[in-house]
């Protein structure tokens, strides 16, 4: 698994690609807090939408909870009323193991809408999901991928990110 350092060219690249395949039109787009703010950003703005709606789930981990047997919890979700009958696009930066878009699509369609996925990244092998994938991505990875509009701190390993000095001629 490598590192990947992505600019803005290369996420307006991917925002094309995904674009291109979408079965528009929609009634809204749901965009994941954090990571799909941007790309759902980008995304609304190619397909001209204004509704635009947020979802916040987190899944509780810390000493003695593993992640993965934690119950979602929405910190914030669109009102039922908001969804119901309409087409929705759901949009995430990357789909690793998936637990968050699947969990946000089940709670869009148990509010009695249709839901579609696209996200910039699809992590396939990590998938947790045997029937679950995203409707929409631009490109299967593997590798851990840094977006432009992350911020790299001391939590990082500082010393394997730092890129190396150009040249100087």
């Amino acid at each position: 698994m490598e590192r990947v350092y992505l600019n803005w060219h290369d996420v307006e690249e991917l925002i094309t690609r995904v674009v291109m395949q979408l079965n528009t039109p929609y009634d809204a787009l749901l965009l994941i807090t954090r990571g799909g703010i941007v790309p759902g950003g980008m995304i609304a703005e190619a397909l001209k939408m204004k509704d635009v709606l947020t979802a916040a789930v987190v899944f509780q981990s810390g000493p003695g909870v593993r992640a993965e047997m934690s119950w979602p919890r929405f910190q914030q979700f669109p009102a039922d009323a908001l969804l119901q009958g309409k087409k929705i696009l759901i949009v995430d930066n990357i789909w690793d193991r998936g637990r968050t878009i699947v969990t946000v699509k089940s709670r869009v369609e148990g509010s009695g809408a249709t839901a579609e996925t696209a996200v910039l990244h699809w992590k396939q092998r990590q998938n947790l999901f045997e029937k679950e994938k995203p409707d929409y991505y631009a490109e299967l990875t593997e590798d851990w991928i840094y977006y432009p509009w992350q911020r790299i701190d001391d939590s990082d390993d500082l010393v394997s990110l730092r890129r190396p000095a150009p040249e100087l001629s």
